[in-house]
């Protein structure tokens, strides 16, 4: 739990590689994953660097591959289900002399492909045409079928053409040629595939006869113009009978088939081995890019971050690697170091919902931790229902235990990988929704009675002597709990089912449900203010813990932690029996801005007026302090740094000494104090900084004025709780009274029926509207609360992760 309290410790290395070895020790850290490489070359372009050949070379690869692949899932018979396997276990890294095997034999395969998919075309091509010119031959000899009776001998054109162009096409030769020509237009039986595009056609065959030459030239222009495929038509019927007989005889290819198969076999057996070793060889060739040439050139420089813990396991593995190579630890450096979270299948969930505002800064406090139970909760509270929680937890439950399932992990689906990946998160919210729909007494908008009520009716009866008449003519009756028996106590746990049952159900329920949404809020936010400290301690910046978190806890504390006080007071000082006398909070939070006293409303306690004053005085002495108190002791801090430097000189240790001493002299043992835990070696910051005293003055303002307003606009915030499990309520009222309950009514068989379909119905708009759409609205607030609420009080989000080198993340992306 600690190394996901703060993020684990970074160290910065460098990594000393001889040339003929580095392409081996880079694969071999791809391998284990342990660090994340820095690039010493920024100012290079990417074109420019020293293994840019060898990236492109990879990349020509993955384009013949890509080609290889297509080719694999449009002709492989039987088809292949799916994207191409991945090989088990993964291949190693290849070395050069095996990539250029894998680049010749990947270039033979592609090549001797084209050199089919060439032969194939053009045979089918040559099968299109003579199927054309053969369908003429069958069907238009008819039309015309000696010339004896013609005093003129007329000429043919004969061909195929595509249907859409037949009336455009039919329209220019009859304008043209001033009707002086015969134009016959019969359709094709059978769909003939286009070798181009592979697209199946059903061409249109015509027969055009003319007399001249120069309406022929004009014919045969137009068909060109239309892009018609002609043929020669024999004049006799004897030489036209030979070119049908010659044309019946198909023309076969499934030698160029069973080759073309044969290929595709080959290539899917090795395919998958050689897309591995060659991304593996790229992800290698961009890491050496990053890596700087030393002053010989006779090895390579590279700067990494690496966990601390794992060096060992570093070192271990260089050592017994047999790679001439070493690294060096490199002292603090002044760019942050990358965060790093270990997460498991639990955890990830919750990790996921806060590095979506912003990854945490080097070893901040990660409120993922508290996000586990807080997020569901809150969750809970605008989702609480019994009957709806059971349906969630069933619903992830089924997720969790079919987790290891390669089919469900595997599912591209995005919405599925979103729900599956967030199946923890959702089986506590429903577990948490189960709880606070008990505390609601709340079961698909019914209530439940595992105890007996803690109101009862019948003292009622003999303390007013009321009658069957009164309660006919009454159309409410008010039970008076100062009569003795009428309230026995609280109910055992949650809310007592009779107020189901009042006319005020709704308004007990508003206050009871606004008031613990201020309490949640109140303290959520009070906590996210606490967890600062422990940032501001582990940054050595205790004068922010005096001069920033006091004044914020005492200006929310006095205004808002009284209001909670008060709230919680009242519950405790007025029971049911002298409610009636009870004050109005309300009344007296205003009054205490006011400075007022209103004796129409009785103080909680004796002296509460004295105490309110001096809360609104300490809440408004903690602003300026809040303000000007930073700013300040930097500005100080500062200017001390300045003179001492200019005066002493002496080393570091020897210059923080005498400070020190000449503090003890001149400044308060409280600030010294500060001052001394605040001049503590800062890892981000050199020793002395350019000091902006507006721009320090100017941050401070802004954070000041958005830390009071938003104690207001924050707490006001949390009364969204108190709305959405209103909504909910409503809403799951409304779907009982308005669809379940019509089937109630109905009795017999015929009731069974209508119970059975209304339930289809009822159980249709319940799971769409109240577990789905109100679901993901609870779920969207829930996040803001924790994202602007919660997080702005402790959390910058400022960070960035650790993304290391890793072979498995390289090919697995997801």
């Amino acid at each position: 739990m600690g190394a996901f309290f703060r993020s684990e410790e970074v160290c910065l290395v460098q990594l000393f590689l001889q040339s003929g070895s580095a392409y081996n020790c880079v694969s071999e850290l791809g391998e284990l994953g342990l660090v994340e490489f820095r690039d010493l070359n920024p100012n290079v372009n990417s074109f420019q660097r020293k293994f840019v050949n060898e990236v492109r070379r990879c990349e020509e690869m993955e384009k013949t591959f890509t080609y290889l692949e297509q080719e694999i899932v449009r002709s492989l018979f039987p088809p292949q289900a799916g994207p191409l396997p991945t090989p088990s276990p993964l291949p190693a890294a290849p070395q050069p002399r095996e990539l250029m095997a894998i680049e010749e034999e990947s270039e033979r395969l592609a090549r001797e492909l084209r050199e089919v998919r060439r032969g194939e075309r053009e045979v089918l091509r040559k099968e299109g045409e003579f199927r054309q010119a053969d369908y003429p031959n069958k069907v238009l000899p008819g039309i015309f079928p000696s010339r004896v009776f013609f005093r003129l001998l007329p000429s043919f054109v004969a061909g195929v053409v595509h249907p859409w162009k037949v009336p455009s096409f039919e329209r220019l030769l009859w304008r043209a040629c001033r009707g002086y020509i015969i134009v016959d237009f019969r359709e094709m039986e059978e769909r003939l595939e286009l070798p181009e595009t592979g697209e199946m056609v059903q061409w249109t065959v015509f027969l055009i006869s003319f007399w001249g030459e120069q309406i022929g030239q004009k014919v045969k222009k137009i068909c060109d113009c239309f892009h018609t495929h002609t043929f020669d038509y024999p004049e006799g019927t004897t030489e036209r009978e030979k070119i049908l007989h010659g044309l019946q005889g198909r023309i076969v290819l499934s030698q160029t088939e069973h080759y073309l198969q044969q290929l595709l076999c080959r290539s899917m057996a090795v395919l998958p081995q050689w897309k591995v070793r060659v991304q593996k060889c790229k992800a290698v060739q961009a890491v050496l890019n990053l890596c700087s040439p030393s002053v010989t050139d006779k090895c390579l420089i590279a700067e990494a971050w690496c966990p601390v813990r794992k060096l060992l396991l570093l070192q271990s593995r260089k050592n017994g690697s047999g790679v001439d190579s070493f690294y060096n630890r490199l002292p603090d450096p002044s760019t942050p170091p990358p965060t790093l979270f270990h997460t498991n299948s639990f955890t990830a969930g919750f990790q996921s919902i806060v590095d979506a505002y912003g990854v945490a800064r080097y070893r901040e406090v990660n409120p993922a931790v508290y996000t586990i139970i807080t997020f569901p909760f809150l969750f809970a509270v605008m989702f609480g229902d019994v009957g709806h929680g059971l349906l969630m937890t069933m619903a992830a439950l089924w997720m969790v235990l079919q987790e290891r399932d390669l089919n469900l992990r595997t599912n591209d689906n995005e919405i599925w990988q979103m729900m599956f990946g967030g199946r923890y998160l959702i089986l506590l919210m429903g577990l948490f929704s189960i709880y606070t729909g008990a505390v609601y007494n709340e079961c698909f908008s019914k209530g439940l009675s595992p105890f007996p009520s803690g109101w009862h009716l019948q003292p009622m009866f003999e303390h007013y002597n009321w009658t069957d008449e009164t309660l006919r003519e009454n159309q409410y009756l008010t039970l008076d709990p100062n009569v003795t028996g009428v309230f026995q106590g609280p109910y055992p746990f949650g809310i007592d089912p009779i107020w189901r049952l009042a006319n005020n159900h709704l308004t007990f329920l508003n206050s009871y449900k606004m008031k613990m949404s201020v309490i949640i809020g109140v303290v959520h936010m009070t906590f996210g203010v606490c967890l600062s400290f422990f940032n501001y301690i582990h940054l050595n910046q205790l004068s922010s813990v005096f001069l920033v978190l006091i004044p914020e806890l005492l200006f929310m504390q006095c205004l808002f932690g009284y209001l909670v006080f008060m709230v919680l007071l009242k519950w405790v000082a007025f029971c049911p029996q002298d409610s009636n006398r009870a004050p109005s909070i309300l009344i007296h939070f205003i009054d205490m801005f006011l400075f007022t006293e209103n004796e129409d409303n009785p103080p909680l306690y004796h002296g509460q007026m004295i105490v309110q004053r001096v809360l609104v005085v300490v809440a408004l002495a903690s602003v300026p302090v809040l303000l000007l108190g930073k700013p300040l002791y930097l500005y100080y801090n500062h200017r001390r740094r300045a003179n001492t430097r200019g005066v002493r000189g002496g080393g570091r240790e020897g210059g923080r000494t005498r400070e020190r001493d000449r503090d003890w002299k001149w400044i308060t043992t409280f600030l010294l104090v500060m001052l001394i835990w605040d001049s503590g070696f800062n890892p981000f910051a050199p020793p002395l900084q350019e000091f902006d005293t507006a721009d320090v003055f100017m941050h401070q303002a802004i954070h000041t004025i958005e830390y009071c307003l938003g104690c207001i606009s924050n707490t006001a915030s949390y009364l969204r709780l108190w709305a959405l499990s209103l909504a909910h309520a409503q809403l799951s009222e409304v779907l009982w009274v308005m669809v379940m309950r019509i089937s109630l009514s109905w009795q017999g068989y015929v009731g069974s029926v209508v119970l059975a379909v209304i339930f289809s119905f009822f159980a249709t708009l319940t799971v769409s509207i109240l577990l789905v759409m109100e679901g993901l609205s609870a779920f969207l607030h829930a996040l803001r609360l924790h994202w602007v609420e919660f997080q702005n009080k402790f959390y910058s989000g400022t960070g960035y992760k650790l993304n290391p080198f890793s072979f498995s993340s390289i090919l697995n992306p997801v």
